[in-house]
């Protein structure tokens, strides 16, 4: 089992993330038809500007079909590493007014930045063992050459693959630095969540003949997971008790009880020209915190 909460009753329930890549929750910019549309266009009116070089003699044509053809890539590359990098959410994130607790109207999308504290249910990092936790995310990557037996049957070789993941969440409350004012944060059971949370690298084994600690060997047993002849790199990474991070979210008042919980329906980044990035829908409760964890330590096994 890779369970990491620690016993604790009442609460919304852990949230189970694991299998839930952070993507799914994001609409890609560029639909994949359009590549399919743009780019028989484009070798169409190099062909054209070929002939018109041929025959005129002016390349003209060809330089504008090339510059063309130049911006377009650039921009769906640009666009396609900024959708794997949340590039357009963090940009929207930070362009978005912090909003005020007490003058804010129910329904009305908002952002808090605050320190978290725990609910009746806190979490446990897997590796670490760190306690009073409001999220936690343990990420295992590997990386394969010839003879080497990965993990995942899909993994591909000379490349860092991720072999295996924890990340959980559950409901924690949030001390609004603005205004002192705490509302419950509904990341728990079957909420959807997009964190945005660093995670930090403990272990990095540096060759594959290398003995590994029996901390790494005894996780990874537990997980029924062999090291292979792969290297391997761990990363842990946490929402922890009095950190400081910034929630994005519907709000919610019920009963004189203030809730920040997952819009019900996909909001739209819009597009950031100035950033040259295209709209990008987000579905789910946005949790950032890029601040790196104290008592977080990097180990390097030869």
């Amino acid at each position: 089992m890779h369970r990491n909460e620690t016993r604790a009753g009442g609460g919304g329930g852990m949230n189970d993330l694991s299998g839930t890549a952070v993507g799914r929750r994001f609409r890609a910019p560029v639909p994949a038809a359009v590549p399919c549309v743009i780019v028989p266009l484009l070798l169409a009116g190099l062909a054209v500007s070929l002939l018109i070089l041929v025959v005129v003699h002016n390349a003209l044509l060809l330089a504008a079909v090339l510059f063309l053809s130049a911006a377009a890539s650039s921009f769906l590359l640009w666009n396609a590493a900024s959708f794997r990098n949340h590039g357009a959410l963090l940009v929207f994130l930070d362009r978005l007014p912090a909003s005020d607790l007490v003058t804010a109207r129910d329904g009305q999308l908002i952002k808090i930045t605050g320190f978290a504290s725990c609910g009746d249910l806190s979490l446990e990092s897997s590796y670490e063992k760190v306690g009073r936790c409001a999220y936690t995310s343990t990420l295992l990557y590997e990386y394969c050459g010839f003879g080497s037996k990965p993990a995942n049957a899909n993994s591909k070789f000379f490349q860092w693959n991720l072999a295996y993941v924890e990340r959980f969440a559950t409901d924690f409350y949030i001390t609004d630095m603005k205004s002192g004012t705490r509302a419950l944060v509904k990341a728990g059971y079957n909420s959807k969540v997009i964190p945005l949370i660093d995670e930090n690298m403990l272990v990095n084994t540096t060759s594959k003949h290398g003995e590994l600690s029996s901390i790494l060997k005894k996780w990874l047993e537990r997980r029924r997971l062999s090291s292979g002849a792969c290297l391997l790199c761990l990363k842990e990474g946490y929402i922890k008790e009095g950190n400081s991070l910034t929630v994005m979210g519907m709000l919610s008042r019920k009963n004189g009880v203030l809730m920040i919980v997952p819009p019900p329906e996909p909001f739209s980044t819009g597009c950031l020209l100035q950033k040259f990035l295209l709209a990008v829908d987000v579905d789910g409760l946005v949790l950032k915190s890029s601040g790196k964890n104290s008592s977080m330590t990097n180990l390097s096994l030869s």
